[in-house]
């Protein structure tokens, strides 16, 4: 009998419950529902911080040549010789690309990758509001593959704050905001997968990426990968097409090395050791009987850079850095590219089985573009063309055989500069008669002249290309 009261007693509670809670969600579902998602921190994120995020429409002329001269349609000569005729072989056609950014100062100042903007003749920016503006390149970094670009407007811009990406760890929630395959602002959520990932493979060379399965399409490019904190770890960067769940960011942190000189130099200023190093392996502990496996050993030491000036010889295994240990190539390279020229650091060295401490002053990494000062450089820009001094870097790269002049290390497509078959590894020996080995000699040759003449070298042969100043 008392078994049956229970039973029963049971029943009654479980009905009770049911009738209850039935009851109360029925009539108040909105509110149920509000519960469940106010604290859920990618619902605030989105809100908040989409309006920080661009989508960027850029556009860029390319010039299609139709071919059949045996490669004599990209040579000067033929192209003046032919004139207006050569038109009738050739065809300018503009291509469209897109990518994201975000906002990082109240002014307008946009942080992007590299490969969005590079090479654009138009880039228009679109605000979560749909308000559009042109955006101008203030500075680009190729080697990060990172790019700073500006609107101009009187109005304050919302900013998403930089967080700390080396705080961030494995499993970690991270929301990708950006605009994939042109769908503005989509919002996509993940984790960190790991980090220090490595990519070698076309257009990407980059060491210490992070890894995440948030979804990052193309359109994502340049895009922020945010934390629940509300602060941005990582720059989406890349995808493997043919996978699902593996993208890739720029940590933040680097970003932050880089961006001060994007905005004041237009380029980056970077330590330079003058060094080729390789990873430790079993091998070299026997051969060199070192007692630690963390290090790198020296393969090459370049002539007349920091490292041979500093004494630094072949088979040095280097394994500090101002006293932080240097695991593998990976944060050997990185820590060296931390610092600014001219920066005096110490180097923990074991040279024949003993240690020692060498000071080494950095030089400038080789080959980094020149930002635009000056009225030599100015229109030189507005022509398409990006020079550098004359350094050994470039003259092993374009078999220059001459310390003169200025290389030529980017030609914008469908320029002025382009339309006339100047190219990159081109030596500018002088400007109207006037020879300029240095960005002063430039905007001395410049002034006041109503057309350019540019005596080029290439491949052992000098010849004019004259141009008109641009307006």
């Amino acid at each position: 009998m008392a078994t049956k009261k229970k039973l029963l007693f049971v029943s009654l509670a479980v009905c009770f419950v049911v009738v209850f809670s039935t009851v109360v969600f029925a009539s108040s579902s909105a509110p149920f529902n509000e519960l469940l998602l106010q604290d859920n921190p990618v619902k605030k994120i989105a809100k908040e911080l989409s309006p920080a995020v661009v989508n960027i429409d850029v556009e860029s002329i390319v010039t299609q040549s139709f071919g059949g001269f045996g490669g004599l349609e990209d040579d000067p000569f033929f192209r003046r010789f032919f004139g207006e005729e050569f038109n009738r072989f050739s065809r300018s056609i503009p291509m469209k690309g897109r990518g994201s950014g975000f906002i990082v100062s109240k002014e307008g100042q946009i942080l992007t990758n590299n490969h969005v903007v590079d090479g654009a003749n138009k880039i228009t920016v679109t605000l979560s509001s749909g308000k559009t503006y042109e955006a101008k390149v203030i500075g680009k970094d190729p080697t990060f593959d990172l790019a700073i670009i500006k609107i101009d407007s009187d109005e304050n811009f919302p900013v998403i704050e930089m967080g700390d990406s080396d705080a961030i760890e494995v499993g970690d929630w991270v929301v990708a905001i950006g605009n994939p395959f042109g769908l503005e602002h989509t919002v996509t959520v993940g984790v960190i997968s790991a980090k220090n990932r490595s990519i070698h493979a076309q257009n990407i060379n980059f060491d210490g990426f992070l890894q995440t399965d948030a979804a990052i399409n193309p359109g994502n490019s340049g895009g922020p990968l945010i934390g629940f904190d509300g602060k941005v770890v990582g720059i989406n960067t890349a995808i493997v097409p043919f996978a699902q769940g593996l993208g890739f960011a720029i940590p933040v942190n680097m970003a932050k090395q880089i961006m001060n000189d994007l905005v004041e130099f237009g380029t980056v200023k970077r330590g330079y050791l003058g060094v080729s190093v390789q990873n430790l392996n079993k091998e070299f502990i026997e051969a060199f009987e070192l007692e630690s496996e963390e290090g790198v050993v020296i393969g090459d030491v370049l002539t007349g850079e920091a490292a041979e000036k500093a004494g630094i010889k072949r088979g040095d295994v280097i394994t500090h850095v101002n006293g932080e240990k240097v695991k593998n190539v990976n944060t050997f390279v990185n820590m060296i590219r931390s610092f600014s020229p001219n920066t005096k650091i110490k180097l923990d060295i074991i040279r024949e089985k003993a240690p020692l401490s060498v000071e080494v002053e950095l030089g400038m990494m080789p080959g980094a573009e020149v930002a635009l000062e000056g009225k030599g450089q100015e229109i030189l820009g507005k022509l398409g063309i990006t020079v550098s001094l004359v350094n050994k870097e470039l003259q092993k790269q374009y078999r220059i055989d001459s310390d003169k002049g200025l290389v030529i290390t980017k030609i914008a497509q469908g320029s002025d500069a382009h339309v006339t078959g100047l190219k990159e590894g081109d030596v500018i020996f002088d400007v109207n008669n006037v020879r300029v080995n240095s960005f002063e000699d430039l905007n001395k040759a410049v002034t006041n002249k109503k057309s350019l003449a540019f005596l080029i070298w290439r491949d052992g042969k000098t010849f004019y290309v004259p141009m008109k100043m641009p307006q």
